[in-house]
């Protein structure tokens, strides 16, 4: 049985993740938590071969094969990080979960959500679901023009490049799966300023945070 907090990060391109991971990063070691914050694929050895494969190979994959691969990091990420991490108590920090799986490959690459479902929760087990998944909601232009506005359109990988008509039903997708689960999955405005959004956040944080570790979450 977890002792930890687990916390994910979502959203489509664009969106400011990683700028909002940055500064939650912060706010954990001023704030004296046992953290450790990871990323989807990746984050074992294993996970960063296949990272590289997913992202970056010319090989072209449907997306059957890019969600059984994206399954196997998961996989490996939860057996040698996550769960020895939340068996210490420690917060773990995901930049990106399964949720992505659902949204890239299941509404967009159009693969049945049942079947991502079974093989998801045979990936992770019942000690590896997130206590909070922080959904980032921004539209596929509004991102793409941030990309475009520090060259980053310069270096898309191979899921980036894969047009609007994809990432509009990635957006779509990820509303989906935060109208069906409101207990887990908190929407926020990514159209807000950068502050804005990391003090919206960090106080729902800090809420389900205090309900975990009370019993009440």
């Amino acid at each position: 049985m977890k002792k930890g907090f687990l916390i994910s990060f979502e959203g489509g391109e664009g969106c400011g993740k990683s700028t909002q991971l940055k500064k939650f990063a912060i706010f954990l070691e001023e704030e004296g938590f046992d953290f450790l914050i990871t990323r989807e694929p990746g984050g074992t050895e294993v996970g960063e071969k296949i990272r590289n494969i997913l992202l970056h190979d010319k090989a072209a994959l449907s997306s059957k094969t890019e969600f059984l691969l994206f399954s196997a990091s998961r996989c490996k990420l939860i057996e040698e990080v996550i769960i020895p991490a939340l068996n210490e108590g420690k917060i773990v920090v995901l930049d990106r979960y399964f949720d992505s799986s659902y949204t890239y490959q299941g509404y967009a690459g159009n693969l049945n959500l049942q079947d991502l479902q079974t093989i998801t929760n045979f990936a992770i087990g019942d000690d590896a679901q997130p206590d909070l998944t922080v959904l980032l909601d921004l539209s596929y232009e509004e991102g793409f023009q941030r990309k475009s506005a520090d060259e980053r359109l310069k270096n898309l990988d191979r899921i980036e490049q894969k047009g609007k008509e994809y990432h509009d039903k990635v957006r779509a997708g990820y509303l989906q799966l935060a109208k069906d689960n409101p207990r887990r999955i908190f929407v926020v405005d990514a159209t807000k300023t950068q502050d804005e959004i990391f003090e919206i956040v960090k106080f729902e944080f800090k809420k389900r945070y205090q309900n975990c570790q009370n019993g009440t979450k």
